[in-house]
């Protein structure tokens, strides 16, 4: 990233500079702009662009414009080391408190020490919580440029900045980017350096990113609806009495699969624009004759969809009066339901495989499968550890039969998911309790991935009504555009609700996590633009659908990042955590799993565009999978092939684009993504 220091400059002019769209970070000097307390507030309150607040001299009035520059949002302050302890000590408090990072810094304005020296100054900034250390000394050859590159070696990767100013220092602004600095500092135009060597903004765009071509949509980027809320709200709107009216509605393979699904249970469907129509049939028990529906039975089918496949099969057995044929499509059949057995089991529903029989295939359960009921009401202890799916069908069928019921689920997964079908049955007049288990951690800190089980109670003999329903729009298929922004530039989308229940809103917080910059506007669009990259650590147990894009993120992230949860990915419409780690490696970014979690080594934009290691093109495969897809889509912006000025590869691997061998299984979730992300760049 490019620091550009701003001095001199009042409020309106700082708006106007910042909003223009050239700077990607700016340094406030606080010391050396006319800005008041309340000026620094707005400032730091109101602005998107990443902003380092820097307040030279130790006093108490500097003490004063950082604490309402941290209080205002601040995400960076910079603090000398020869500031007063009392004043660093108060200031790391305010910045532990509010989130923001602290720079301790270092400058010596006549000479380069010996490494020595500054080795033990890094250690003095850490130790007075330079979460980032800067150190800059002044060259006199390129000796002592060598010297201070040679802190590198003992810096954690995008935890400092190191360079030397003078004439034979200029050249280590731009290396500095090239051994994993966050950021370097340019000046807004000539004339207005705030230190010696330092290159103009223009000067340093050209010389870092030459040709390569930074993301900058001219209008928000609209949002299709969730997929999670529009199956669940349109398997309900089927069983219910009367006409449902949803609204928000985009289509995709598995929605249509969906609405494929309530008119064969007997609903009609009418489509018009982004607004659906069913009349339910008024489900009860025995209601779907499935013996008039043939010699073996009715038939079912649940396209591509594995959650609408595990949603059907308890409703079916619910509402059948005979066996139900269950099957779908393409890397659906291949796809075991983990668990399936034993969970309908516990309810008096049989599962019988009707394809071939291979030895996996006697472990698991496969379509196309014949369900007999009918499922029978009581209490029941079942492992959540394949999944939220099947437990979601039968929170929706167990409150049709007759008597109550008692569903206990240890280990959960995918937990948000199974409050969606709560929140979604609660539309349509279907209530059922629920209580969640944990240890000290988990009560003090919610974090889902703490919960150790669930226990809901569902009230027997209810029906569902018809509902006017609102979709929600799709954080999953969100993820990908606020990544690229997050990574390449600068993306605003719309139609998101940040008070989801959905598990991709994590999203958020991983990047947050990563130092992306992120707001929310007045009209609720979601604004990401690039800031310093670092890597992070998260669990994504209750959101596997993120992890390719996700890992796509940390690759851009200077160190190593930790992504918990590989072992929900078996069983996607690929094996995604191989998928992943062959995509990465093939992209030359190193990639591993242990045990549960993918290790990421990452590198900034910057860091790879100075290092000719850009991501390397050829040809990929998606293995058919809509979130490869994305994830390869948005890597592709991170290749050799956009940057006509970008080092070469240091080896022989492709660096053209990237060519996915098939794109058009994106449509099963987010049809036009293609068209989307063409205007990334419009």
């Amino acid at each position: 990233m490019i620091a550009t220091s701003l001095q001199g400059l009042g409020l309106e002019e700082l708006f106007e500079i910042l909003d223009g769209g050239d700077i990607e970070m700016a340094e406030i000097r606080l010391d050396l702009c006319p800005l008041g307390l309340d000026d620094i507030s707005e400032l730091f309150s109101s602005v998107d662009v990443p902003l380092i607040a820097t307040c030279r001299g130790g006093s108490r009035e500097a003490e004063e414009k950082l604490l309402a520059a941290i209080s205002a949002g601040a995400p960076f302050i910079d603090l000398e080391i020869e500031a007063p302890p009392q004043i660093g000590k108060r200031l790391r408090r305010a910045c532990s408190e509010n989130g923001c990072a602290m720079v301790r810094s270092f400058h010596d304005f006549s000479s380069t020490p010996p490494l020595p020296v500054l080795l033990s100054t890094l250690e003095k900034a850490r130790a007075f919580g330079g979460e980032i250390v800067k150190i800059v000394t002044t060259a006199q050859s390129e000796a002592d440029v060598d010297t201070v590159m040679g802190l590198y070696r003992s810096a954690a990767p995008g935890t400092l900045v190191a360079f030397a100013m003078g004439a034979s220092g200029a050249e280590s602004r731009i290396k500095c980017l090239a051994m994993g600095a966050p950021w370097t500092y340019a000046a807004l135009s000539s004339g207005s350096e705030t230190a010696p060597g330092q290159f103009t903004l223009g000067e340093m765009k050209e010389k870092v990113y030459g040709s390569f071509r930074l993301i900058r949509p001219s209008s928000p980027l609209p949002m299709p609806s969730s997929k999670s809320f529009a199956q669940r709200a349109i398997l309900c709107a089927a069983l219910a009495d009367g006409v449902s009216h949803l609204e928000g509605y985009s289509h995709c393979g598995d929605n249509e699969s969906a609405i494929a699904l309530a008119r064969r249970l007997g609903s009609s469907v009418s489509i018009e624009g982004s607004s659906l129509a069913i009349n339910g049939i008024g489900a009860v028990p025995g209601c779907l004759d499935a013996a008039a529906s043939g010699t073996d039975g009715a038939i079912v089918h649940t396209g591509e969809s594995g959650f609408l496949t595990r949603m059907a099969i308890p409703v079916l057995s619910a509402i059948s009066r005979g066996p139900v044929t269950v099957t779908g499509e393409k890397t659906l059949l291949g796809r075991p339901l983990s668990g399936a057995h034993d969970i309908m089991a516990a309810f008096g529903v049989r599962l019988t495989p009707l394809g071939e029989t291979s030895a996996p295939r006697k472990i698991d359960c496969y379509l196309p499968l014949s369900v007999t009921g009918p499922l029978i009401p009581g209490r029941a202890d079942v492992s959540g550890k394949d999944g939220s799916q099947l437990i979601s069908g039968l929170l929706a069928a167990l409150p049709l039969c007759s008597g109550n019921s008692e569903l206990h689920v240890s280990n959960p997964k995918s937990i948000p998911y199974l409050f969606i079908t709560l929140d979604v049955l609660k539309q349509f007049g279907i209530t059922a309790g629920s209580e969640m288990e944990g240890d000290e951690d988990f009560m003090e800190e919610g974090d889902w991935n703490l919960c150790t089980g669930i226990s809901f109670k569902i009230r027997g003999g209810q029906r569902y009504h018809s509902a006017d329903f609102r979709i929600e729009a799709d954080w999953s298929g969100a993820a990908a555009f606020l990544v690229a922004g997050a990574i390449f530039g600068d993306v605003t989308v719309t139609g998101l609700d940040t008070k989801s229940l959905q598990a991709d809103l994590s999203i958020l917080d991983i990047m947050t996590a990563a130092g992306a910059s992120v707001s929310e506007g007045a009209e609720g669009d979601l604004h990401v633009c690039r800031a310093p990259l670092r890597a992070f650590d998260t669990d994504l147990n209750n959101c596997p659908d993120l992890f390719p894009v996700v890992a796509v993120l940390a690759a851009f992230c200077e160190g190593e990042s930790h992504i918990l949860g590989t072992g929900r990915l078996a069983h996607k419409e690929t094996d995604r955590g191989a998928a992943i780690v062959s995509m990465l490696t093939q992209m030359g970014v190193p990639a591993r799993v242990e045990e549960d979690c993918l290790i990421i080594s990452g590198m900034s934009l910057c860091h790879r565009l100075l290092t000719g290691k850009l991501l390397r093109g050829g040809a990929y495969t998606s293995h058919s999978d809509h979130r490869m897809v994305m994830a390869l889509s948005i890597a592709s912006l991170g290749t050799a092939a956009t940057s006509t000025s970008c080092p070469a590869p240091s080896d022989s691997t492709p660096a053209g684009p990237i060519d996915i061998d098939d794109t058009a299984c994106v449509a099963k979730s987010f049809p036009g993504f293609p068209e989307l992300f063409k205007k990334l760049y419009s």
